[in-house]
């Protein structure tokens, strides 16, 4: 075995990536590559203070500025580099609630490795936002922030489980509001980026910024794209199927139809002021959603499986309201009283429920199910299934 010549390479590869692990002395710094030459030339260093001043003078008139913005629910010092809404672009990103979105449906439940999950279904809403607000000259790095974090209090399943966790709370489960004010609540993020998290969805009022406005639109656009050519790829439907209005005016590929939706955007909003879509494209924009609605989300498999995710969700959620002290105290905090730790609720009471709730509506598809066998002894043949 050791006179293999893949064992001498792999010896070989390990003593090189271990030589690098402090990095090259180059003068009076450390650089990455021992033959490492770049340099930055000319130029002025700017930290955040000199780059929101540029906003002044690179953002619209009624963008949001990070000057005056970054309101808190807890007070903290600014950071030296990075605007408010960077630091909450990147908090969203290292937090554990958008790590699980990549094993939370977008529409098919255990995603296939070409079919988006919620995690690249966000990154693509980051991407649309992103090119319509760096064209509108509003703020991207909100933007970014409010994309990344929008579906972040989405429970597994996808919409079913909605439908599965409403009946649980006064106000009903609304993904929307419940990651804006549980959900992403440990990170103190801006007023401003919870906003538009929270009324991301058409059905709720309108966000307070432009940037949110954007936000709204740009999640439609990618997941009315993306859906059906995740539909068409699984061999649920067809290209050819696509209604003629949208065929024509913004094509059958998703490049050329995301391309078409953004211009229109861009288009209408420098010619009105007011951040929404020609007429023209909006009315093919409704039709493709309604043709997905009736070809992909409602067809029978899919509302198979939406049933078995609303049975599994609430049979775990009384599971848990019934033995309230199993629920994790880092989840249950985001939803009681700071003075009522998880291990001082009643089994069943109102807060028992709402601290199940939290805790259900985190779990990643695969977890609900495993937990499904494993502490309720479910049946797996009733559970949600991978279904192309």
């Amino acid at each position: 075995m050791d006179d293999l010549p893949f064992v001498d390479d792999s010896l070989e590869r390990a003593d090189r990536w271990a030589s690098t692990m402090a990095g090259h002395a180059n003068d009076d710094i450390v650089v990455a590559h021992a033959d490492s030459t770049a340099t930055i030339g000319e130029g002025q260093i700017l930290d955040r203070r000199a780059r929101e001043e540029r906003e002044h003078e690179l953002l619209a008139t009624n963008a949001t500025r990070s000057v005056g913005a970054g309101k808190r629910a807890i007070d903290e010092e600014p950071d030296p580099y990075r605007t408010c809404f960077e630091r909450d672009r990147d908090r969203i990103l290292h937090d554990t609630s958008f790590r699980r979105l990549a094993g939370k449906t977008q529409v098919f439940v255990f995603p296939g490795d070409h079919q988006r999950n919620r995690m690249t279904h966000a990154l693509e809403v980051a991407q649309v936002a992103r090119s319509i607000a760096q064209a509108l000259s509003l703020n991207v790095p909100l933007v970014e922030a409010m994309a990344i974090g929008h579906d972040c209090g989405h429970g597994p399943g996808g919409h079913a489980s909605e439908d599965a966790l409403s009946p649980f709370l006064e106000e009903g489960f609304d993904h929307a509001p419940w990651g804006a004010d549980v959900t992403l609540q440990p990170l103190n993020l801006c007023a401003e980026t919870l906003d538009g998290i929270r009324h991301h969805s058409w059905s709720l009022p309108a966000p307070q910024t432009p940037e949110g406005e954007v936000v709204s639109w740009a999640d439609r656009i990618a997941y009315v794209c993306h859906d059906f050519e995740d539909a068409v790829a699984s061999g649920i439907i067809s290209a050819d199927m696509l209604p003629p209005i949208v065929a024509d005016r913004c094509g059958v590929g998703r490049s050329a139809q995301l391309g078409t939706f953004v211009r229109a955007m861009v288009t209408a909003t420098m010619r009105t002021g007011k951040i929404g879509m020609t007429p023209d494209i909006a009315e093919a924009l409704a039709v493709f959603r309604s043709f997905n609605y009736e070809n992909i989300y409602l067809r029978p498999a899919s509302t198979k499986q939406a049933d078995a995710v609303i049975s599994l969700l609430r049979a775990l959620v009384e599971h848990y309201a019934d033995r309230p002290h199993i629920v994790p105290p880092a989840t249950a905090r985001a939803v009681l009283d700071p003075g009522l730790p998880i291990e001082m609720v009643e089994a069943g009471s109102t807060e028992a429920v709402r601290a199940a709730v939290a805790y259900v509506a985190g779990m990643t598809d695969r977890f609900a199910c495993d937990r499904g066998i494993s502490e309720l002894g479910l049946d797996p043949r009733h559970l949600p299934t991978a279904v192309g």
